[in-house]
């Protein structure tokens, strides 16, 4: 049984993020849930604070104005916990997550045009022939690993072709962004000293040689006007463009697709009912989102939040896997029965308010194409090892399965 408890050192409070709360999330959330829709909690970092678990809830503390993302004002405690990894020039800090207006508005404003739906929409031929590019290379063997062969590769493919980053860098991306997204250690503090160096040599290098990408042009901003972007800010921004812009989708992938080879019934509706899948991917953002809680906000001054007392200093956290099952359904459905047909789907996952993720368009895209076309490839996959438990990330902010391993005919036969 979970209890909430009140000490202010953290004893017998809720022990979230760590990987058996995460190998076990929508249970442990759900009985959370019960007990209220905030809760005191030491997370997996060691750190105390509070975390929202209820959907209206997490509306609310999404877009609070007592509630901050920048994490400057707190660097002193921050540095003390080991957590500075957060601060402006030292990791993740110095972009539009970690920011709040004007800071914000400045910075989203630099790279909103490339994220809207119409903009996004001009990437899908080659989200279509990437994804059957990499299903060419296992479709002949009759089993995969859709993690390493099929849900990894193609985000990653489509956010290093968008921003510039050359091929044969894209391992190495890889392995930066998902140490760098658990809780920190000097694991995760390494990895995020490798991306960020990685991606200064590579401005540079685009600064000397710019091309048609968005790096490129973020670095033109720089350059013709100081005042808009600070290399500090134009550092940041490329750093949480290549993380943000791959990881979450990767998980949204896997997570759809656990769904899917869970529930037959599930991918054999969608196949059937092909134009339902971009609707699909809304009730599979709701029912096992990518992100599983939210980075840190910081409460900027007193106030009060599901009953509770906020104190400034004080951190609050959303459960993003906790809002989703507690969402409103249509006609009083169960929330915890995954309906790929359902219509009107509400969910948190993307955020409110300012901070409404930007990539939205493109994840919700990309997600819609990559299971469109694997769909009608495989029209027969299922579980390799059915009945062995999902193996789950085990740190960090994300949710996603660390492998998908899967078996189908085997099929040479021509693209649709």
């Amino acid at each position: 049984m979970i209890t909430q408890g009140t000490h202010v050192d953290g004893t017998d409070l809720p022990r979230v993020g760590r990987p058996e709360f995460k190998a076990d999330a929508h249970r442990r959330y759900a009985e959370l849930r019960r007990q209220g829709p905030l809760h005191r909690v030491r997370m997996a970092d060691g750190s105390v604070g509070w975390l929202v678990v209820g959907y209206e809830l997490a509306r609310e503390a999404m877009a609070h104005p007592e509630l901050s993302k920048n994490p400057e004002p707190f660097a002193e405690e921050l540095r003390a916990s080991g957590r500075h990894i957060l601060l402006a020039g030292s990791g993740f800090g110095g972009n539009m997550l970690m920011a709040d207006p004007p800071e914000h508005t400045r910075l989203r404003r630099l790279v909103s045009g490339v994220f809207t739906t119409q903009s996004v929409e001009r990437l899908a031929p080659r989200m279509t022939e990437l994804a059957h590019g990499l299903i060419d290379g296992f479709a002949e063997r009759g089993s995969a690993d859709l993690v390493a062969s099929y849900t990894t590769p193609l985000p990653i493919t489509v956010i290093s072709e968008l921003l510039g980053v050359p091929e044969e860098a894209h391992e190495d991306l890889l392995a930066w962004t998902r140490h760098s997204m658990g809780v920190p250690s000097d694991r995760q503090r390494a990895a995020l000293l490798a991306l960020n160096g990685y991606l200064r040599e590579l401005l540079a290098a685009k600064r000397r040689a710019p091309a048609d990408d968005l790096l490129s042009r973020l670095i033109a901003v720089r350059d013709e006007d100081s005042g808009k972007l600070s290399d500090t800010e134009l550092l940041g921004t490329a750093v949480v463009l290549v993380v943000a812009g791959h990881e979450t989708t990767v998980n949204l992938l896997g997570n759809a697709l656990v769904a899917l080879l869970d529930r037959p019934d599930q991918a054999r509706a969608l196949r059937e009912n092909p134009g339902h899948i971009p609707g699909a991917v809304e009730e599979f953002l709701r029912y096992d989102p990518p992100l599983e809680v939210t980075p840190t906000r910081f409460a900027t001054g007193e106030f009060e939040l599901g009953g509770r007392l906020i104190r400034p200093g004080e951190t609050v956290t959303v459960a993003l896997t906790s809002a989703g099952r507690d969402a409103p359904v249509e006609d009083g459905a169960d929330p915890d029965r995954l309906d790929v047909l359902r219509r009107n789907v509400r969910h948190a996952s993307f955020g409110h308010g300012i901070h409404y993720c930007i990539g939205a368009p493109l994840a919700r895209l990309e997600a819609a194409i990559a299971l469109r076309v694997l769909l009608s490839r495989l029209p027969d996959l299922e579980w390799a090892d059915a009945g062995e438990p999902v193996a789950w990330l085990p740190t960090g902010i994300t949710r996603g399965p660390v492998r998908l391993p899967v078996r189908f005919t085997p099929s040479a036969r021509a693209r649709p």
